[in-house]
């Protein structure tokens, strides 16, 4: 049986000075939004805190999109996911 394939994750350039050598565009396979968070962190410790808040659920401030819709971490993820992380643009 072949391996799933992965998701493609799109990080924001937000994260390039958080987490040096982290890669904007990054392979991952999981099942779940949840689950590539749990990898995304295992990568880059501290990655899930910058994701996550303690509730747990994706930080007001930050939206993660599953080919093209807004996602939860409950969202699963099917092989070869489009995913994209992004930080919301705020100001007043």
């Amino acid at each position: 049986m072949a391996a799933a394939a992965p998701a493609l994750v799109r990080l924001p350039p937000l994260f390039d000075a958080l987490f040096p050598g982290a890669e904007r565009r990054v392979e991952i396979v999981a099942s779940s939004v949840q689950e590539l968070v749990d990898e995304l962190d295992a990568r880059w410790p501290g990655m899930r805190d910058r994701i996550c808040d303690s509730t747990p659920a994706v930080r007001r401030h930050i939206n993660v999109f599953v080919e093209g819709r807004r996602a939860t971490l409950a969202t699963p993820l099917k092989p070869g996911a489009d995913v994209y992380i992004l930080t919301a643009i705020s100001g007043g």
